[in-house]
């Protein structure tokens, strides 16, 4: 497997103008942004809009941030306004903020506030996406005149129809990426694993950015490669898993493989793997089809009711990646992920396997040399 194989991935995971966005926008074409997992991208593939998750990578102060947001706040939501601030965002026809959790949700206020005061930073689309609680029918019910909404709003202000024919073959185009990517999950579940976590990390994330043509035939390409000859990249090393909150950081997953003797083989992340969920229902009624995939499988702690679903989960990947020992980290200020980091270390310690809790910033604010050291000592107990 070559580097220039890799290049597309990374390109797209590290930089928050990559060259697809930059090609795409060079066509005269929309982009829209989200903030969450939640969003159903198959909405703007059948607009013909390039949806893409926000991001806070390349963030180097919080001038604008702490202005609007304050410091004792997760530091996800304020690296996004940050780069909103700064005219990072400049190349967005569009946003859409989902209250994935409340710090998420007030970056909907806190951006149209910045907006007065900085000129130009809000997108002339900019929509706000209720995304229910629980999975019970009424939520269910709920999400779909959700997304009936959101798909009406987009048609209008963008000036074009979404046909059920156009979302359910959108609905097939990431369908295949979803195969492709659990296909590259089985890999990593091989002995051998075939390829590091942070490659693994950066074909995954990429998937949030790329164009889903152009992923799906890039992906389709390297799993062909490795498929033909298996690297032996687990030899030796400990096979980890890592979960917890938001996180698109490259540098925290080669900060953990940096360890000679330390392996990502599978993840829990919803930048990762977990972003793009179960299959869709490929025929039918494509809004109930989004509304059971995105909201039917509980895979975030801010669902009601839903710890020992995802606990089956987890345990379900750690026995088929044969995981040695689980990192859990969570954002400072991150309730969610932070109480329920906890009770996963109380249930999988129960279990026998080791786990390391680590609190943190953001990102490009990560604390390396802490964590560093916390991993060496986790890495000696296994």
């Amino acid at each position: 497997m070559s580097k220039a194989m890799l290049e597309i991935f990374y390109d797209a995971a590290e930089k928050v103008n990559s060259a697809a966005i930059n090609a795409w926008k060079a066509q005269g074409k929309k982009i829209v942004g989200n903030t969450c997992s939640y969003v159903p991208a198959e909405i703007f593939h059948a607009a013909g809009i390039l949806p893409v998750r926000l991001r806070g990578i390349e963030t180097d102060n919080m001038a604008v941030g702490d202005t609007y947001f304050g410091p004792y706040i997760c530091s996800f939501p304020k690296c996004i306004l940050q780069l909103a601030g700064e005219g990072r965002f400049a190349f967005l026809d569009g946003a859409v903020i989902t209250p994935g959790c409340d710090a998420m949700r007030r970056l909907d206020e806190c951006w149209r506030k910045a907006g007065e005061d900085i000129p130009g930073i809000v997108p002339p689309f900019f929509y706000y996406f209720d995304v229910p609680h629980k999975t019970a029918p009424h939520g269910l019910d709920w999400f779909k005149e959700e997304i009936r909404r959101l798909i009406q709003a987009v048609e209008q202000h963008f000036h074009l129809s979404i046909t059920h024919e156009a979302l359910r073959a959108s609905i097939r185009q990431y369908n295949q990426g979803r195969r492709l990517l659990k296909q590259l999950e089985d890999l990593r579940a091989t002995p051998e694993a075939g390829i590091t976590g942070a490659d693994a990390f950066a074909v995954a994330v990429a998937g949030t950015v790329l164009p889903r043509e152009e992923y799906n035939s890039r992906l389709a390409e390297l799993l062909q490669v490795l498929e033909q000859n298996l690297p032996a990249v687990a030899d030796g090393k400990k096979r980890l898993l890592t979960m917890g909150s938001i996180s698109d950081d490259m540098d925290l997953i080669r900060l953990i493989e940096g360890h000679p003797k330390a392996l990502v083989v599978a993840e829990n992340l919803c930048f990762g793997v977990r972003y793009e969920g179960p299959e869709l229902e490929e025929n039918g009624d494509p809004v109930a089809a989004m509304a059971q995939g995105y909201l039917g499988k509980s895979t975030c702690p801010r669902m009601y009711g839903k710890y020992q679903e995802r606990l089956d989960i987890l345990k379900q990947t750690i026995a088929r990646a044969k995981v040695e020992g689980v990192i859990l980290q969570n954002i400072r200020f991150c309730d969610l992920h932070g109480s329920e980091n906890s009770l996963f270390q109380r249930d999988l310690e129960a279990m026998g396997i080791p786990c390391l809790k680590i609190e943190r910033e953001y990102g490009p604010l990560t604390e390396k040399g802490r964590i560093k050291m916390r991993l060496d000592a986790f890495l000696r107990q296994l």
